[in-house]
C-alpha cells in the first residue's frame, strides 16, 4: 500500500485534486419529542409528519417519541446541514406545542413504561421493526434506548478508487469487477481500523453529554457524582452516551467483531446473529398469549443490534439482510456512530464539525492500517472508555502500543498530521474551511474548557439549574430559531412527501397476505 504522503502528493496533482471536493455525506439525527415541561412525549408520531415506516427523511428510532431525521446524500456539508434544518422546521409545524430535546441524554423519564415503543403499522415489515424493539426492551431496558445521537454517513467518489488502486499496484479487471470491489472494501476496512484506533479524539472534541437527569438512572448502579438535586455528572466526562452507563447485563460486552477483512467481519458478526444465549432463551420469543417478546434468542436479534462506533454499510436490495448485501457487493459507505447531539446547536451539529469529520475520515482512509489483534482491540476499548469518562482530566494518559501518551499530546500530533490534507482539501474546494475547522479543534486540545462537554457543565454550574431545566430552555430557544416559515414550494414538497409515505404504508399493509409468524420464519432463515 502506498504511504500517506504518496497518496496525498498524488491527490494534490491538478488532474486528481477535484476528487477531494466530491466526498459524499449524509446525516441521521435523533431527538426525543417532549412536553413543554420537558417530560418524554406519550403522543403518537404526528400524522402530519407522514409514515415513520416509509418516509425517507422523518422516521422514529427506538421509541415512538424518538424522532429521527435522515438527509439524502449530498456533495457538500452546507447542503447536508441546510436539509437537516428544513426537516426540523417542517417537523415543528406539526409538533402541537411539543419540543425536540436537544441533548443526547434524555429528557425527564417516568420509569421504564413511560418510554413508548415505536409503532409502524400492521404490515409484516412494520411488525418486525416493532418486535425487534420489544426485544431490545427485554434485553437492555426501554430507558437505555432513549439516548440520542448523530450518525454520519460517508463515502468517497467512485473516481478516487482507480487512482488509489494504481498507487497500490492493483490493476482493475473489467472482466472481473470483484477485483475492484474487493479492493474498495479492503480500503474502507483500513479506514475503519484507523478510525477505531483514533475515535477517542472525536469523543473528546465533540462529546457533549457529561451530565444526565437522575430519572435516566433511577434504580440503576452508577458511579456519577451529584451536581444538583436531580442532576448527575462526571466531572471530567465528555460523552456519557458512549459509555456503558446504566447497562446491568450486557451480553455484548465480550463480543469481539473483527474489522481486519470483510470476510472476518461478516463471519464474526454473523456468528453473533446465530448464537443462542441462555439468558435470552429464558425470556422466550412469545408470551403465553402469543405476543412476540423478541425476534429470536440469539446474542443479536439482527445485525443492527451490534453497538459500534462505526459500521461498514451497503444498501441492501431485494429483501437482503445488511450482512448479505455487504458480503455480496462489498462496502459502499461507512456510518460513524459516535457523535453526540450538541445542545448548543439548533440541529445538533454544524458545518465546521462536518468538515472536520471529512478531514478525519479521509486521513483514516489514506494512512496505512495494520490489522487489529486481540490485545489492541481491548486497548482501543480502554482508551475510548477513559476518554468518555475522564477525557478532560488534566494529565490523562492513553495507551499507544506498549507506551503511554497524554491525550492532549497525542491529539495535537494527530491534528498536525492532518494539516497538509486539510490544506489540500481546501485547495480542491477553493476555500479555507477545512483548515479553519482543524484549527478550531486544536484550540480545544490546548484548552479543554472549550469542548462542548465542558461548556455544558459550566452552564449547569453557573446557572445553578438542573440538567432537565437548562436543556429545556435550550430546546425552547432552538424552537424559536427553527420557527421561521418555510417557503411555499418547500412546504408543499414536504407535505407531499408525508402524504406519499402514508399512501405507501397503506399499500404495504393492503398487499401483505403472509401470516407474520411465517414472514418472520422466512426472514430469519435468510442468510
Amino acid at each position: 500500500m502506498a504511504t500517506y504522503q504518496q497518496a496525498l502528493t498524488t491527490l494534490s496533482q491538478a488532474q486528481h485534486l477535484p476528487l477531494l471536493n466530491q466526498i459524499q455525506r449524509g446525516i441521521e439525527k435523533e431527538g426525543l419529542r417532549c412536553s413543554p415541561q420537558g417530560i418524554i412525549s406519550q403522543k403518537a408520531h404526528p400524522k402530519g409528519l407522514g409514515s415513520a415506516l416509509t418516509h425517507p427523511s422523518i422516521t422514529t428510532d427506538y421509541s415512538e417519541a424518538l424522532l429521527e431525521f435522515i438527509t439524502p446524500v449530498f456533495g457538500s456539508a452546507h447542503e447536508t446541514h441546510a436539509y437537516l434544518n428544513i426537516a426540523h422546521r417542517f417537523a415543528y409545524k406539526h409538533l402541537d406545542g411539543e419540543l425536540i430535546w436537544p441533548s443526547s441524554m434524555p429528557c425527564i423519564l417516568q420509569g421504564e413504561m413511560s418510554v413508548p415503543i415505536a409503532h409502524y403499522g400492521s404490515s409484516n415489515l412494520g411488525k418486525l421493526k416493532h418486535v425487534y424493539r420489544h426485544g431490545l426492551w427485554h434485553r437492555y431496558g426501554r430507558v437505555m434506548q432513549t439516548i440520542s445521537g448523530i450518525h454520519y454517513n460517508f463515502s468517497v467518489p467512485a473516481d478516487l478508487w482507480p487512482v488509489l488502486a494504481q498507487l497500490d499496484g492493483v490493476q482493475p479487471d473489467d472482466a472481473n469487477p470483484r477485483v475492484m470491489q474487493n479492493y474498495i472494501s479492503a480500503r474502507y476496512f483500513g479506514l475503519i481500523r484507523n478510525f477505531r484506533r483514533n475515535s477517542w479524539l472525536l469523543m473528546y472534541l465533540f462529546g457533549a453529554s457529561p451530565a444526565v437527569c437522575e430519572s435516566f438512572l433511577a434504580g440503576r448502579n452508577h458511579k456519577l457524582d451529584r451536581l444538583h438535586q436531580h442532576t448527575l455528572y462526571g466531572p471530567y466526562a465528555t460523552s456519557l452516551r458512549m459509555s456503558d452507563l446504566g447497562y446491568q447485563n450486557n451480553a455484548q460486552s465480550s463480543l469481539m467483531v473483527c474489522h481486519n477483512t470483510i470476510e472476518r467481519y461478516v463471519t464474526t458478526l454473523g456468528r453473533a446473529v446465530t448464537e443462542p444465549v441462555e439468558a435470552y432463551e429464558a425470556i422466550g420469543v412469545q408470551d403465553e398469549q402469543g405476543h412476540y417478546k423478541q425476534l429470536n434468542t440469539n446474542l443479536l436479534q439482527i445485525e443492527n443490534e451490534f453497538y459500534s462506533d462505526i459500521r461498514p454499510k451497503r444498501v441492501a436490495r431485494n429483501g437482503e439482510k445488511p450482512l448479505q448485501a455487504l458480503a455480496k457487493y462489498g462496502v459502499e459507505y461507512i456510518e460513524v456512530r459516535c457523535t453526540d447531539v450538541n445542545p448548543f446547536l439548533p440541529v445538533g451539529i454544524d458545518v465546521p464539525q462536518m468538515q472536520f469529520m471529512d478531514v478525519f475520515l479521509i486521513w483514516c482512509l489514506l494512512n496505512d492500517s495494520a490489522d487489529i489483534d486481540e490485545s489492541e482491540y481491548w486497548q482501543i476499548k480502554r482508551n475510548q472508555q477513559a476518554t468518555v469518562m475522564e477525557g478532560r482530566r488534566p494529565g490523562l494518559m492513553l495507551e499507544r502500543g506498549a507506551a503511554s501518551v497524554g491525550l492532549q499530546q497525542w491529539g495535537l500530533e494527530l491534528l498536525d498530521s492532518m494539516a497538509d490534507l486539510a490544506r489540500t482539501m481546501d485547495e480542491s474546494a477553493g476555500h479555507t474551511f477545512h483548515t479553519d475547522a482543524l484549527n478550531q479543534q486544536r484550540l480545544k486540545l490546548a484548552d479543554s474548557s472549550l469542548t462542548p462537554s465542558a461548556r455544558v457543565l459550566r452552564a449547569l454550574q453557573e446557572s445553578g439549574k438542573e440538567f432537565a431545566a437548562l436543556t429545556l430552555e435550550q430546546a425552547q430557544q432552538h424552537r424559536k430559531t427553527l420557527s421561521e416559515n418555510l417557503g411555499q414550494d418547500v412546504s408543499k414538497q414536504w407535505a407531499q412527501m408525508a402524504a406519499n409515505s402514508l399512501d405507501e404504508q397503506a399499500a404495504m399493509e393492503a398487499s401483505d397476505t403472509l401470516p407474520f409468524a411465517e414472514y418472520l420464519e422466512n426472514y430469519l432463515r435468510r442468510g
